[in-house]
């Protein structure tokens, strides 16, 4: 069972991850319809200030609370994200909430004891969580259902829907979990997490691709060779998962190296996204969503190779 402590830091680390992830999720969505589609685009647009108004919360009652490690990893928040935000917002027309971002900028490392208040707070913050998790889970669920059944178009990819509906159930997921307070087999848990996460590096390399002008050949080229690399990743992770083989270090270290890579590919496209010097139909905010994934996944895989 989770110490008390335990309990409210892993749980509002992962709420600031995964809550951005999925406000950004929502506005990915909400650009994406048709006219024709406008109620679909109004219910993402309200699930996306649903998480606004969760991650300002889950934002209240972190600070002085989680791990300095986190803050520094770059998964909740990068260098690019407010500049990424700003220039979304000129694209699209969409008012997105910076204040979060400069809120999150400021927050504190771990100072002192948790108390028994924070946790009953973090433990009903679990429960709303769930609940709006639950709903975007719904929502993405149908809209995957509309297209493939070719009763709804949208410019986002069926895959990445199939895609950012995936990570959503990983959020729900742990969560749950982490209201049962059970406490995480790192171990035996890290090559599931090592196919999951490796698959979706393999799917934003390929999007990458797909979103990227055709002149743009070099960095077509190499967001394809990235996808192929992580496609055998994801092969790798789950042989050993169901072998249970003893190479578990040389399979982490491998998806770390990749992973690496990756992120110094898409740190340097965000930054030409910023700049006007990548041509794409590309929003510099999904070239900042996509970073800290990465960043979140390496920080992931520096937890398994200690285990």
């Amino acid at each position: 069972m989770l110490s008390r402590a335990d309990f409210v830091r892993q749980s509002l680390e992962t709420h600031l991850f995964f809550a951005r992830i999925m406000k950004e999720h929502a506005f990915f969505l909400e650009v994406a319809f048709t006219p024709r589609d406008e109620k679909f685009k109004q219910r993402a647009d309200m699930l996306r200030m649903e998480f606004d108004d969760f991650l300002e919360h889950v934002i209240s009652l972190s600070d002085g609370v989680i791990n300095n490690e986190v803050l520094k990893s770059g998964e909740i928040v990068t260098k690019y994200t407010l500049a990424a935000e700003k220039a979304t917002e000129f694209y699209t027309g969409v008012k997105l909430a910076t204040e979060l971002t400069k809120a999150e900028e400021e927050l504190c490392g771990n100072r002192g004891s948790i108390s028994p208040n924070l946790e009953r707070k973090v433990f009903a913050l679990n429960r709303r969580g769930l609940k709006i998790i639950d709903e975007i889970i719904r929502f993405k669920n149908n809209i995957l259902n509309d297209v493939l059944e070719c009763k709804m178009f949208t410019l986002n990819y069926p895959l990445l829907i199939e895609h950012i509906m995936r990570e959503a159930k990983l959020y729900f997921s742990l969560i749950k979990r982490l209201q049962y307070k059970e406490v995480i087999n790192v171990r035996k848990d890290a090559f599931e997490q090592e196919a999951f996460w490796n698959r979706i590096m393999a799917e934003h390399s390929k999007f990458i691709r797909g979103l990227l002008d055709p002149t743009e050949e070099e960095l077509i080229e190499t967001a394809h060779n990235f996808g192929k690399e992580f496609d055998m990743l994801t092969c790798e992770a789950r042989e050993a998962m169901e072998m249970a083989t003893p190479s578990y270090r040389d399979v982490t270290r491998e998806s770390f190296d990749a992973t690496m890579s990756l992120r110094d590919f898409k740190a340097t496209a965000t930054e030409g996204l910023l700049e006007c010097k990548i041509k794409s139909i590309i929003v510099p905010l999904l070239g900042d969503h996509v970073l800290r994934e990465a960043n979140q996944y390496l920080n992931l895989l520096r937890i398994f190779e200690k285990c």
